[in-house]
């Protein structure tokens, strides 16, 4: 029987992976330390579908207070979820948070994991805000990072410690690069998020700069397939890997898409460019087409229409 931890269990991706790891029949042992950044109303939510599985052990603890080496016995798998995302938030006092959240706590699953003889991957989940500006659209792994958050920063620095710690000490580590993933329990401070409770309510949605900028956006249902991917090839050790949606948007005529499948058109608020938003991402994802097979499978419109409905029945 295969063993998993999933960190950040109780959030928009790690909670999404870990249902669908639990349908499969695998041992999931969930850690979140459900903190205040967003309402944690939402990921209590989000962890009584997950508790309704026998299978599925959930602690409640942060990553630096937990003993990692009896944790990772008998692990064979880490997905490791759990960060302190958000671009915007990332300035000024609440930095500390960050560093602890995304390197201190990295390094010290990565140390347990040296000593674990059972485990077989460990999936990191980076972020597309590594690049920052990207010369090159869509962007392939081999440019050079410049991120333009502090945020990305501490990604960045997540992901060279994985990187020392499979050179070093030989754990099995792959790296996935997230592009604004979207779909079904995504964070409250998210776009699409904002923009379906903003329908729902009949309030005017905020837009930072003149939604001409372009993303590459991500189904969160694709995200899961890249890390059940990531977790068994075996050509995946020691690699990083963009995972984008397969097309890059521009966010006006996202605004558009989701004025359709609501029924009319919300309000906009249209405000100052954010500091350490990128301007444009792409993800070139040949290299995870090649090696982990895939292959995003859920359209832009389709994923918009699956947040709405679940956007809906949560704000019911």
């Amino acid at each position: 029987m295969t063993i998993s931890i999933v960190t950040g269990v109780a959030g928009f991706i790690g909670s999404n992976l870990a249902e669908t790891l639990l349908k499969s029949g695998e041992t999931i042992v969930g850690i979140d330390e459900i903190n205040d950044y967003y309402d944690p109303k939402f990921k209590r939510n989000n962890l009584t579908a997950l508790q309704e599985y026998p299978n599925f052990k959930f602690i409640e603890a942060s990553i630096e207070s937990l003993d990692w080496r009896s944790l990772l016995a008998d692990t064979e798998v880490i997905y490791h979820q759990a960060a302190q995302a958000g671009v915007r938030a990332s300035w000024g006092q609440s930095f500390h948070y960050y560093t602890e959240r995304n390197i201190n706590a990295t390094q010290i699953i990565l140390e347990a994991a040296k000593e674990t003889k059972s485990l077989k991957r460990l999936v990191f989940a980076s972020t597309s805000s590594i690049y920052g500006n990207a010369e090159t659209l869509p962007t392939p792994e081999t440019i050079c990072p410049q991120p333009v958050s502090p945020y990305g920063i501490t990604k960045l620095a997540a992901e060279r410690l994985c990187e020392l710690y499979y050179q070093n000490f030989q754990v099995p580590v792959t790296m996935l690069r997230y592009f604004s993933v979207y779909g079904p329990r995504q964070r409250p401070d998210m776009a699409f998020h904002k923009f379906f409770k903003a329908a729902i309510e009949k309030t005017a949605i905020p837009i930072y700069g003149d939604g001409q900028q372009t993303r590459d956006f991500t189904f969160v249902g694709d995200i899961v397939a890249a890390n059940l991917a990531a977790a068994v090839v075996p050509e995946a050790i020691g690699e990083i890997f963009n995972i984008g949606g397969g097309s890059r948007v521009v966010l006006a005529d996202v605004l558009d898409k989701i004025d359709a499948i609501v029924g009319f058109s919300i309000q906009k608020n249209y405000l100052e460019s954010a500091r350490g938003d990128a301007r444009h991402t792409g993800a070139d994802v040949s290299k995870a087409s090649k090696i982990l097979g895939y292959n995003p499978q859920v359209s832009l419109v389709e994923g918009l229409t699956r947040e709405w409905e679940w956007a809906r029945a949560f704000y019911s």
